[in-house]
């Protein structure tokens, strides 16, 4: 058996972690200034599927997914694989098998900026697979390995690694190790506000345009006049 080497670069703790748990990826995305959000193509390739946890870069070449079998087996437990086939869709860098090995070995999930084959298999596996898209092509060439647990550019967004990945239904949110603490601060006041708001709205007192259109417009000294032909925006 190969000896795994030791990549033991800087991690959220368990207690940072646990902070962000129920926190949705566009609550994050909102609470770090709007940042960080992977292009929005990339998606769970099964509803439902969430990450949370820290980031293993891995840097792939398209048509070669040798570095993304060395990530499996070099990512610690609970990391999430973050692999940049550089965007290829046309051939799959992973499959039910390899994600059956990531399972076993109690990884926390893979991001792929690239495709991945053996869809129905792997929404079958309690393992959440994000992916730029599905291909049935077999790209699987093996002959090049690329960098591990280094900076790799994903979606759009640098990851560092020990980066915290979430990700949800509505897509994939790095937040940098060094913001954790406030983004997790930011989002339970977030969240907190949000819920005032559905309680708000549930009692019958307010509507969205109460809350968000018409207190725009007033703090720009501007309202709403409505006219035989619709509505216009004007100063107050």
């Amino acid at each position: 058996m190969t000896s795994r080497p030791d990549f033991d670069f800087p991690r959220p703790t368990p207690a940072q972690i646990a902070a962000f748990k129920g926190v949705t990826a566009a609550t994050a995305h909102e609470a770090q200034g709007r940042r960080g959000a992977l292009d929005s193509v990339i998606k769970p390739l099964r509803p439902g599927f969430r990450i949370l946890g820290p980031a293993f870069p891995a840097q792939g070449q398209p048509g070669d997914n040798l570095t993304a079998h060395a990530a499996i087996s070099f990512a610690r437990p609970g990391d999430v694989i973050v692999y940049s086939a550089g965007g290829f869709v046309d051939g799959a860098s992973f499959g039910d098998t390899m994600a059956t090995a990531a399972l076993a070995r109690g990884l926390g999930g893979v991001v792929i900026d690239g495709a991945v084959r053996d869809a129905a298999e792997l929404r079958k596996l309690d393992l959440p697979v994000f992916a730029r898209g599905v291909s049935l092509r077999s790209r699987g060439d093996k002959a090049r390995l690329g960098p591990l647990a280094q900076a790799v550019e994903v979606g759009g967004i640098r990851v560092e690694p020990g980066d915290l990945i979430i990700g949800d239904d509505d897509g994939v949110v790095v937040i940098p190790l060094a913001d954790l603490d406030e983004v997790a601060r930011v989002s339970r006041e977030k969240e907190a506000k949000e819920e005032e708001f559905r309680s708000r709205f549930r009692a019958g007192g307010a509507t969205t345009w109460d809350l968000f259109g018409a207190g725009i417009l007033a703090k720009s000294g501007q309202r709403l006049a409505f006219t035989e032909s619709g509505a216009d925006i004007v100063p107050v």
